[in-house]
């Protein structure tokens, strides 16, 4: 689905093997990995990702800090610290939304072209994924529509068939809204 110049893809894979500019890691404040896909994501970067991370003294939630890509197919990993869902009334829905400004801010700054999200705080986080999806998706939109052309591409990498089916579903709609 394009907006303006900006093409958005939606992929069911692994985010390690996408092949942009950055990957976001849905991290935890530490930054040091942890489970699901900031755990792949430093595995498949190895440990030089380790390292780095180590030397970025955390970050804080609905912030992101950037390294390396190390052995990634993407130069650059964005480290995005998602909010943990505690029933959505303690400013979850803004720490989400955060998290994919900044990190849209961040390859902006890098003069990226590419960029690919995982389902930010959908898993141990449990973040609800319509919720989450829409958060991304709404927020990626603005972005683009605020930066013509800072970005040619952002993916959407999912790894489940729900989430898959969830992106697909609210990208399809919002296609046919424009």
């Amino acid at each position: 689905m394009p907006v303006g110049k900006t093409k958005i893809e939606l992929i069911k894979g692994d985010i390690t093997q996408t092949n942009v500019d950055a990957i976001v890691n849905a991290a935890n404040t530490t930054l040091l990995g942890g489970g699901g896909v900031d755990g792949a994501i430093h595995r498949a970067a190895g440990p030089k990702l380790l390292e780095a991370c180590r030397k970025l003294s955390g970050c804080l939630t609905g912030q992101a800090k950037i390294t390396k890509g190390y052995n990634l197919a993407a130069r650059f990993v964005i480290h995005a610290v998602g909010p943990v869902w505690r029933g959505g009334n303690n400013n979850e829905k803004e720490f989400l939304n955060s998290c994919y400004r900044v990190s849209l801010a961040l390859a902006k700054e890098y003069n990226l072209k590419s960029i690919a999200f995982p389902c930010i705080s959908c898993g141990a986080y449990r973040f609800p994924i319509e919720l989450a999806a829409a958060c991304a998706i709404e927020t990626v939109k603005i972005f683009i529509e605020d930066n013509l052309q800072a970005l040619e591409k952002i993916v959407f990498v999912v790894f489940s068939d729900r989430g898959f089916e969830v992106y697909n579903n609210l990208l399809k709609k919002e296609s046919e809204e424009h």
